[in-house]
């Protein structure tokens, strides 16, 4: 008996430890996911709050930033102008006919009024030799119409013929004296016409161009370029045309001292003056047109060639080189824009003085302090906050570089 409650006891409990394994584990089992679940939902959530993070900082726009070079405190006013002759004139034949010949080709320096060429007239030689004989029969008619004239005025005396046969001879002599008058303006005419076979030099200069040879047909008048015969260029003195920004207009004026330097002579100065300005401002350009004359005697200078001329207005004051990839051109005007120590935009206006191309002159609007955002968007607005990242400025050459301030607050170098 005591055997079989012992094994009855035995048989409960091996079910009983069973159970008791199969629930720790399923303990251990929910356990874990509870903790897994846990440890995902963290995590999501950290992603969740780096991601709204990243949007926020991104949402902030970062923008290149730089300092614009101080140009020097004083100097001349240097401005860029290309060269043309004293006076350049096409010529033109005024005749009909062929090139007969040709005395001076280019590069020729000649005096007013030396040979240029010869063009051979036969049409209007022929229409001269008729109005001749068409003003010889028109004076011989003119004496026979006077003979008849007075003759009739003595008979009259007499009553020899009537009054009106009179008039009539009067009539007729004044009508043939008038055709007379005609023949010979018509044979003066075709003398001058023929007379501009001979092509001469209407000033002294240099041939620049021949556009003609021997048996050229020669058609009279301007028809264009095809119909010039030369082209004649007076190099002597040689004169410049700058535009001068309008901020410095009132400064320049007839007599003002000026002189241009080429690179093709470095070291060398060629001296002149302002000899006349265009009294008006180009509303297009803002510019005041300004003429620059330099004497040439030794034919340094070369119509067509670049110089850079320095008017001696002796420019002072601050000015700063701003590049032209750092500007914004709104309706309300030229703009740039400049970020404070708190990382905020503000849109300046500018006064722009010269132009060098990649740069521009900047008079009024910035301080060499400003921190200038380069390429900045057209969503850029007043008091916008945004990132900066300091970048170097190349300068162009000849523009004399600020030292370089302390950076502003929080802009990472480059």
């Amino acid at each position: 008996m005591e055997d079989g409650v012992q094994m009855d006891s035995t048989d409960q409990e091996q079910p009983r430890g069973k159970r008791s394994r199969v629930f720790t584990i399923l303990f251990f089992i929910v356990g874990a996911l509870v903790v897994l679940g846990a440890v995902t939902l963290f995590q999501r959530r950290a992603q969740y709050q780096a991601l709204a993070e990243e949007t926020e900082t991104l949402a902030i726009p970062t923008v290149a930033v730089i300092h614009a070079p101080v140009e020097s405190t004083e100097e001349d006013l240097v401005l860029p102008g290309a060269m043309q002759a004293y006076v350049d004139s096409p010529i033109y034949a005024r005749t009909n006919g062929y090139l007969k010949k040709w005395y001076h080709d280019i590069g020729s320096r000649v005096h007013q009024g030396d040979l240029l060429a010869d063009i051979d007239t036969p049409e209007v030689d022929q229409q001269l030799s008729q109005a001749r004989a068409d003003l010889n029969t028109a004076q011989a008619n003119a004496n026979l119409s006077k003979i008849t004239a007075v003759r009739y005025q003595e008979l009259i005396k007499t009553d020899g013929v009537s009054k009106q046969e009179v008039d009539n001879a009067v009539g007729d002599l004044e009508a043939k004296v008038a055709s007379v008058n005609s023949a010979e303006a018509n044979v003066r005419r075709l003398e001058d016409l023929e007379s501009f076979k001979h092509v001469y030099a209407p000033f002294s200069g240099v041939v620049t161009r021949r556009s003609v040879d021997t048996g050229t047909l020669i058609n009279a008048g301007n028809g264009g370029a095809s119909q010039q015969l030369f082209v004649l260029a007076q190099t002597d003195p040689i004169r410049l045309y700058v535009s001068v920004p309008e901020a410095y207009a009132p400064s320049i004026h007839a007599g003002l001292g000026a002189f241009l330097e080429l690179t093709q002579y470095p070291g060398q100065r060629f001296e002149g003056k302002v000899v006349r300005t265009a009294e008006s401002i180009d509303p297009g350009t803002r510019t005041l047109l300004t003429e620059v004359d330099v004497p040439n005697h030794a034919a340094a200078l070369l119509p067509g060639g670049y110089a850079q001329a320095h008017l001696q207005v002796k420019v002072t004051g601050a000015r700063l080189a701003v590049p032209v990839n750092a500007l914004l051109f709104r309706s309300e005007g030229l703009r740039a824009v400049v970020v404070d120590a708190n990382h905020k935009t503000h849109l300046k206006s500018l006064t722009i003085g010269r132009d060098y191309g990649t740069t521009l002159e900047v008079l009024q609007g910035l301080d060499p302090n400003d921190w200038i955002v380069l390429n900045p968007a057209d969503s850029l607005e007043e008091g916008q906050e945004v990132h900066v990242k300091e970048v170097s400025l190349s300068h162009p050459p000849g523009q004399p570089t600020a030292p370089p301030p302390s950076p502003a607050p929080g802009t990472k170098k480059q």
